[in-house]
């Protein structure tokens, strides 16, 4: 009895070492790996690319080697998770890919239950992710869930991360039910373990609100983004930067669902909060995206000189802090002559475009397929101010780097072509020929969207035009025919 005893207390002693030294072994590989990652951050920060991915490719040949010799376990695996991370960060993703192969042989040969597993899968579910390969990706979430799930419980807070990389995952695979079905399991556990008006919801509220949108769902777009306004307006009170770009996703949402002047109110208050806030650079990418975002809403509204000021603001803004000839500037030139346009004034929006084509021919060859949007819209805005053969040059020009570009059957040239029909129709062209590049652009569009499209009904009265024209002609002329 006192040997059993005694060999129980030697037992529990030698359970507790074992703990202590494996816990121990696991800190030593998390240290490791941390200033591994860390050390490749840096580097790549210093803009000293060359340094970190030698500092990966020696990391990565001794794993293999480890590998090779037979040796995998949670160590390796860990390694390789790590090194993928940064070949990620240098952007060789052929290498992470090799990597990836790899590192699934590893964790194929180690249990469930080993530590810091669950977190390797998640990472290669995120990197998979990356690469577009979702199957992989959605297994390896899939066996990370698994884990957390066995560990933890069904309703644990640990499972909301790697919940929200398999709905993105399974939204990316367009299993638009599943994914919503899983951002709502994560939004459950979150509201049960922190409650209703936890910030933490809020990043899981945002995916499923957008994909709301995305489906045609507004209200329940709207009601989403109210509760992310309402769970920071409580947070961080009603002038915090974080309420004033929740309030730009409400405004979205109303858009979505036709709410026009509610939705302007909204992106106008939120800019307001975001602005006064100090909380994003002028020349945030994110903010000027919102600004844009308003200014086509006002357009849409008729206010169109209240949407150009804004156009014309993130022009300026844009030209102050990266120069008047950065590619950069080229989207604002190009939505700032569309405004022009629509308000009739051709000579501005001329000037715009040969400002935007002398921009972008700085930066891209002569044939590059991006010039053809400025030239085309050149080539309209000619048209308009009654300058056909400037005009048809541009479409001309536009047309034939669109067919060298994506081939003489694809959408863009189809619009190319249609441009060129109404030049050339008002310049006296043979009419047979625009009749036939018609016919192209019917068959484009009819492979494309249909035969009972919109677009393919538009193209078809326009063939049908010069055909009625052709038609009165002879019967004039057989009308006043003497027979003889």
């Amino acid at each position: 009895m006192a040997a059993a005893s005694h060999f129980h207390t030697w037992f529990h002693c030698y359970q507790q070492l074992m703990i202590q030294v494996f816990a121990q072994m696991i800190c030593k590989i998390l240290r490791k790996l941390e200033e591994l990652f860390s050390n490749v951050k840096t580097m790549i920060k210093l803009d000293r690319k060359d340094d970190a991915i030698e500092l990966l490719q020696a990391n990565y040949e001794a794993v293999k080697e480890q590998i090779g010799e037979g040796t995998r376990d949670v160590e390796q695996a860990a390694l390789l998770d790590v090194i993928a991370l940064g070949y990620m960060a240098v952007g060789d993703f052929e290498t992470v890919e090799n990597i990836l192969r790899m590192l699934d042989e590893v964790v194929g040969c180690i249990a469930d239950g080993k530590p810091l597993m669950d977190s390797i899968l998640i990472h290669i579910g995120s990197l998979y992710t990356n690469l577009g390969m979702l199957d992989k990706a959605s297994q390896a979430y899939g066996r990370g869930l698994k884990i957390l799930e066995n560990a933890f419980g069904s309703q644990s807070p640990f499972l909301v991360m790697p919940l929200l990389g398999l709905a993105k995952v399974l939204k990316l695979s367009g299993r638009v039910t599943e994914a919503m079905e899983t951002y709502q399991r994560s939004i459950t556990i979150l509201e049960r373990s922190r409650g209703p008006m936890s910030e933490d919801l809020v990043l899981p509220l945002f995916s499923i609100g957008n994909l709301f949108i995305d489906e045609g769902r507004a209200v329940d777009a709207k009601t989403t983004f109210s509760r992310i306004v309402s769970i920071y307006t409580r947070i961080f009170g009603e002038n915090d930067e974080k309420v004033g770009i929740a309030m730009c996703s409400l405004a979205h949402a109303n858009c979505a669902e036709g709410n026009i002047d509610e939705a302007i109110r909204l992106y106008k208050k939120g800019l307001q909060i975001i602005n006064d806030s100090k909380y994003m650079s002028i020349d945030d990418d994110i903010l000027e995206k919102m600004k844009v975002d308003l200014a086509e809403l006002l357009h849409a509204a008729g206010r169109e000189t209240e949407g150009r000021e804004l156009l014309e603001e993130c022009l300026l803004v844009n030209e102050r802090h990266k120069g008047s000839e950065d590619p950069s500037s080229v989207a604002h030139l190009l939505n700032l002559a569309t405004s022009y346009s629509r308000s009739k004034n051709f000579v501005e929006a001329e000037r715009l475009l040969r400002t935007s084509l002398q921009v972008m021919s700085r930066t891209v060859g002569p044939r590059d397929q991006s010039l053809t949007v400025p030239m085309l819209h050149l080539a309209v805005v000619l048209y308009s101010l009654r300058r056909d053969e400037e005009a048809e040059k541009f479409a001309l020009e536009a047309l034939s780097i669109r067919e060298s570009a994506f081939g003489r059957e694809s959408l863009p040239v189809g619009e190319a072509l249609d441009v060129l029909v109404s030049i050339q129709t008002r310049l006296g062209k043979e009419e047979g020929k625009a009749v036939e590049n018609l016919k192209r652009v019917l068959a484009i569009q009819e492979a494309e969207f249909g035969h009972e499209s919109e677009e393919v009904m538009e193209t078809l009265k326009k063939v049908k035009a010069p055909l009625q024209r052709r038609l009165a002609l002879l019967r004039n002329k057989y009308k006043y025919l003497v027979p003889s």
